[in-house]
C-alpha cells in the first residue's frame, strides 16, 4: 500500500443513475492520475427525494409508501443485477433488503405516531448514499481493485451550527485514521451527505451535503486535489439557459467562485468549499459525460496572467424586491442602519444587497420578493415615530426585480470596468435601479427589472467579450436591395463572428404582404421558399425582433414605403434601432422627422440613414464631419441620382432616351417606378435630407423641381409609362444636340444653398467640369464651405445599384454594432 497523497473525486446523482453510469464512474476513476483515490458518491438520481417523500406519505397515513419503498429497493436490485457478478450481487441485495426492512419499521412508527422528527427523516434519507457507495465499492472489488467502501457515519462527526452542520475536525480525523489503519486500501468509496452527531446519532450535512462531504474528506485526507464531477464541463461564465454563448472558465479563485455561487451560479456552495479553502486544496469542476474536458480549476488567488479577463462571469438572482427608506431625519443620525437591519434580522428577513448614498438621505436594500411585505411592515414599525414626525418620508417597495452581479478578481486594478458594465446596459436600454460594490471591487451588483434580466445578462456578457455580441435583425423590403443585403450578411457572417465576435441574426424578413420569422436566425434563401410565411404584421415583426433575451435589435427598412417610415418613431421608442436607405422618413413631413430624431435621442436608440443619399458613399458622414468640426457649409451641388447619372452618361445620341431609361430599370438602377427618378422627386428628397442635416427646417415642397416626366404620362401606370415614353424622345434629343453644339454635357443636378434655397433640374456643364467626367451611375457632390471656398470638396463614386446600396446599409449596420459595444 502506498503513502502517496490522496486525490478526492465526488460524483453526483446523475453520474450514478444506472448500472452503466457506475461502470463509467469506475472507468473515470481508473484513468485519473493518483495512487490513492477517495470517491465520494451521492445517492442514485432522485433517490434522496424519494426517501424523504416516503416519510411524508407515512406521516400523512398514505399507505402507498409501502409500494413505493418496494419500487425504490427494486431499482437498486436491478442495477446491482446488471452491474455485479452473482456472488457480489447476492451479498448486496441481502443488505438492501435488510435495510429496507429497517426503513419499513421506521416508516410504520411514523405512520402510527402521525409525526416525523428531523432525526428520523435524516436517518431514512441517508440510505441512498449508503446503497450507492456499496454498489460502487462492490463493482470495484469485483474488478480486482484494492477498494473499500466507507460509511461516513462511522468517522464524520458534526454538530448543529447557526449556518449548518459544524465538523468536529479533531474527532473526525482520529476516527478516520483509525478506520484507515484497520481497512487499508488504495481506493475508498465514501458515502456523501451522511454523518453522525457527537452522540452517535445518524444525521446529514443538509443542502449540498455531498459536495460538502467531498471537501471535508479532502481536508481530512490532506488531499492534493478535489474533483467534483457533474453534468457540465466546468464553471460557466453565465447561466447557459439564458446565455447560450456562455464559456467554460479555465480557472478562478475561491473568492470568485463564492461570489458567483452566492448570486445563483451553478458553482459549489460557499460553505461546501470552506474546508478546501482553509488548506488551499484546489477544486476541479468536471463533466462525468465529457471526461476528456479539463474543466475549471478553483484555487487560491494568484497573480493575474497576461490577457486574463477582468470579469470572470455574471450571475443573476430573480424574485427580488427593492426597498427604499428615505428621509432627511436619517442624515447624520447614528444607528439608522442598525435599526433597519436589526429589525429585519429579528424577523429572519434575508438581505441580498445594500446600497446607500454618502448623503445618508436614503438606504436601499434588496430582499427576496416573498419576504417583501414582511420587510416593509417591519421597517415601518421600526421607524413609526420618525414616519409620524415626517423625518422618514417614505418606505417604498418595488417588486419584480432581479440582481445582476459581475464577478472578477482583476476588476479592482482594471480601469473602466464599471464604465463598460453600465455602458453595455445603457446601450441595451436597461434601466439600473440600484448599485452596490464592495471595497474589494471583486463584485459589482446591481438591480434591474426582472423583465429585463436576461437581456441585461446577455448584454454585459457580450460587452466583456465573453461571448459574441448578438444583434437581432429584421429586414423589411426584400426587393433588389433587400436581397442583396441578405446575401452580403450571410457571406460575411463567419468572418464577423470569428474575428469580431459579432453575431448578426436575421430573425425576420417582410414584404408588404407576407413575412417569415425565424429563431435563432434565417438563412438568406428563407424568403425564396426556405421558410413558411405568414401575413405581414409589423407589430408582430417588431415583437419578434426584440425578444426579452436579446440585448439589441434593429429593423432595416429597404422598402420605399411611407407607411413603413411612419413606424420608425414607435420602433425607436421600443428600443429597436432603425437603419434605412428609404428616403421617406428623412424627406417626409418635418414634424415626423423631428419625432423620429427625438425618440432616438430620448431612448438612446440609433437611426442610421447614410444610404439615403449616395448609396454607399459617405455623403451624410462627410457633411456631419464638416459641420461638427466648425466649418460653415454655403452650398452643396451634385449629381445626386445614380439613376439619372447613368441615364445621362449613357444618353449620347446613339440610343434613344426612352431606351436608356429601360436599360437603367432593367439593371436595377431606378426606383420601382422610374418616374420617381425622372420627376426629380428622388433628388429633391435627397436635398431635403441634406438640408435637414444642415439644420434647415425644410419641407419637400420647398425644392424647385424640374420634372423630366412628360405631363401626359404622369397619371399612367408604370407599364404604360414605359411604353409611352418613346413618344417624347424628340425634346430630349434636341436638348442633347444643343448641349453638344456648345461643347457641354447634360446632367441632372441638385443644388442647396445655406439659406435653404434648393432646386433640382437638368443643367449643362462644360467638358472640363468635374460633373462632366462622372461615369456609369456615379454620384458626385461638391461641398462649398468656409474652408473649401476656392475649390469645393468633392465626394464621388457609384451611387446606384442594389449591391452598392446594400453595402451602404451594411456599413450602417456595422456602425450600429460598434456603437452598442
Amino acid at each position: 500500500m502506498t503513502t502517496a497523497p490522496w486525490v478526492v473525486h465526488k460524483f453526483g446523482g446523475t453520474s450514478v443513475a444506472s448500472a452503466q453510469r457506475y461502470r463509467d464512474v469506475a472507468a473515470i476513476v481508473e484513468r485519473e492520475p493518483g495512487a490513492r483515490k477517495a470517491v465520494v458518491v451521492s445517492a442514485m438520481a432522485r433517490v434522496t427525494d424519494a426517501l424523504i417523500a416516503l416519510t411524508e406519505l407515512a406521516r400523512a397515513r398514505d399507505e402507498s409508501y409501502v409500494a413505493r419503498l418496494a419500487e425504490l429497493v427494486e431499482r437498486h436490485v436491478e442495477a446491482a443485477r446488471e452491474l455485479l457478478p452473482e456472488p457480489a450481487y447476492l451479498a448486496l441485495t441481502a443488505v438492501l433488503r435488510a435495510d429496507a426492512a429497517d426503513i419499513a419499521d421506521v416508516l410504520r412508527a411514523i405512520w402510527l405516531a402521525r409525526t416525523c422528527s428531523e432525526e428520523l427523516t435524516e436517518l431514512v434519507s441517508g440510505y441512498g448514499e449508503i446503497w450507492s457507495a456499496q454498489m460502487l465499492g462492490a463493482h470495484l472489488g469485483a474488478a480486482g481493485r484494492n477498494a473499500r467502501w466507507l460509511d461516513a457515519r462511522k468517522v464524520l462527526v458534526v454538530r448543529p451550527g447557526e449556518t449548518g452542520p459544524v465538523v468536529d475536525w479533531s474527532a473526525s480525523r482520529a476516527l478516520l485514521m483509525a478506520w484507515l489503519a484497520s481497512e487499508p486500501a488504495d481506493e475508498l468509496v465514501i458515502t456523501g451527505f451522511v454523518a453522525q452527531t457527537p452522540e452517535g446519532v445518524p444525521t446529514t450535512l443538509k443542502r449540498n451535503g455531498s459536495d460538502f462531504s467531498a471537501s471535508i474528506f479532502g481536508s481530512l485526507l490532506d488531499a492534493s486535489a478535489v474533483t467534483i464531477w457533474t453534468d457540465v464541463d466546468g464553471v460557466l461564465s453565465a447561466d447557459p439557459r439564458r446565455v447560450p454563448e456562455a464559456v467554460v472558465l479555465d480557472e478562478m479563485s475561491y473568492d470568485e467562485a463564492m461570489e458567483l455561487a452566492y448570486f445563483g451560479a451553478k458553482v459549489l456552495h460557499p460553505r461546501t468549499m470552506a474546508p478546501c479553502v482553509a488548506q488551499a486544496i484546489p477544486i476541479w469542476i468536471r463533466n462525468t459525460f465529457n471526461p476528456t474536458h479539463p474543466g475549471t480549476r478553483i484555487h487560491r488567488a494568484e497573480p493575474a496572467k497576461a490577457g486574463a479577463p477582468s470579469v470572470k462571469g455574471f450571475s443573476t438572482v430573480d424574485g427580488i424586491a427593492l426597498i427604499n427608506v428615505e428621509g432627511t431625519g436619517m442624515m447624520g443620525v447614528p444607528g439608522v442602519a442598525q435599526r433597519i437591519f436589526g429589525s429585519l434580522r429579528a424577523v429572519s428577513v434575508s438581505v441580498v444587497m445594500i446600497s446607500q448614498a454618502s448623503s445618508e438621505h436614503s438606504v436601499c436594500f434588496a430582499v427576496p420578493e416573498a419576504q417583501a411585505a414582511m420587510a416593509h411592515a417591519t421597517v415601518e414599525r421600526a421607524f413609526a415615530s420618525e414616519v409620524h414626525r415626517g423625518q422618514i418620508e417614505r418606505v417604498d417597495v418595488v417588486l419584480g426585480c432581479s440582481v445582476l452581479a459581475a464577478v472578477g478578481e482583476r476588476m479592482a486594478d482594471t480601469p473602466g470596468v464599471a464604465a463598460r458594465l453600465f455602458g453595455s446596459l445603457s446601450k441595451a436600454g436597461i434601466n439600473v435601479r440600484a448599485i452596490a460594490q464592495g471595497s474589494s471591487e471583486r463584485n459589482i451588483s446591481l438591480v434591474v427589472d426582472r423583465a429585463d434580466s436576461t437581456r441585461a445578462l446577455r448584454a454585459v456578457h457580450a460587452g466583456f467579450y465573453l461571448s459574441d455580441q448578438v444583434i437581432s435583425v429584421g429586414v423589411v423590403g426584400p426587393g433588389l436591395v433587400g436581397r442583396a443585403l441578405l446575401a452580403q450578411l450571410e457571406a460575411q457572417a463567419p468572418l464577423l463572428r470569428s474575428r469580431f465576435k459579432l453575431d448578426l441574426r436575421v430573425r425576420a424578413i417582410a414584404s408588404s404582404t407576407r413575412m417569415v420569422l425565424g429563431d435563432p436566425s434565417l438563412a438568406a434563401d428563407a424568403w425564396e421558399g426556405g421558410g413558411s410565411t405568414v401575413p405581414t404584421e409589423l407589430d408582430a415583426l417588431a415583437e419578434h425582433i426584440r425578444p426579452s433575451h436579446l440585448p439589441h435589435a434593429v429593423i432595416i427598412d429597404c422598402s420605399a414605403s411611407d407607411a413603413v417610415a411612419e413606424r420608425y418613431a414607435g420602433w425607436l421608442d421600443r428600443g429597436i434601432h432603425v437603419i434605412t436607405p428609404n428616403k421617406r422618413a428623412g424627406a417626409g413631413p418635418l414634424e415626423r422627422y423631428r419625432a423620429i430624431k427625438e425618440r432616438a435621442q430620448a431612448r438612446r436608440t440609433r437611426f442610421f440613414y447614410e444610404a439615403t443619399v449616395g448609396a454607399g458613399l459617405p455623403v451624410i458622414t462627410t457633411l456631419r464631419d464638416l459641420i461638427q468640426t466648425g466649418d460653415r457649409v454655403t452650398r452643396i451641388e451634385g449629381v445626386l441620382s445614380g439613376t439619372l447619372s447613368y441615364v445621362f452618361n449613357s444618353y449620347t445620341g446613339g440610343t434613344s432616351f426612352s431606351e436608356v431609361v429601360k436599360q437603367a430599370k432593367a439593371l436595377g438602377y431606378t426606383e420601382p417606378d422610374p418616374r420617381d427618378d425622372l420627376a426629380g422627386t428622388d433628388v429633391a428628397r435627397k436635398l431635403v435630407i441634406l438640408g435637414r442635416e444642415m439644420d434647415l427646417a425644410m419641407e419637400l415642397d420647398a425644392v424647385a423641381v424640374q420634372s423630366l416626366v412628360p405631363e401626359a404620362l404622369r397619371g399612367a401606370d408604370v407599364e404604360a409609362f414605359m411604353t409611352g415614353l418613346a413618344d417624347f424622345d424628340a425634346p430630349m434629343a434636341a436638348a442633347l444636340e444643343e448641349a453638344r453644339a456648345a461643347g457641354e454635357v447634360l446632367r441632372y443636378v441638385g443644388v442647396i444653398e445655406a439659406d435653404g434655397r434648393a432646386s433640382a433640374s437638368l443643367r449643362r456643364y462644360p467638358l472640363a467640369h468635374p460633373f462632366a467626367r462622372v461615369g456609369a451611375s456615379d454620384n458626385i457632390l461638391a461641398f462649398t464651405t468656409a474652408r473649401y471656398h476656392a475649390q469645393p470638396l468633392i465626394v464621388q463614386g457609384p451611387g446606384a445599384g442594389p449591391e452598392v446600396t446594400a453595402g451602404g446599409v451594411f456599413a450602417d449596420l456595422l456602425r450600429l454594432a460598434s456603437s452598442v459595444g
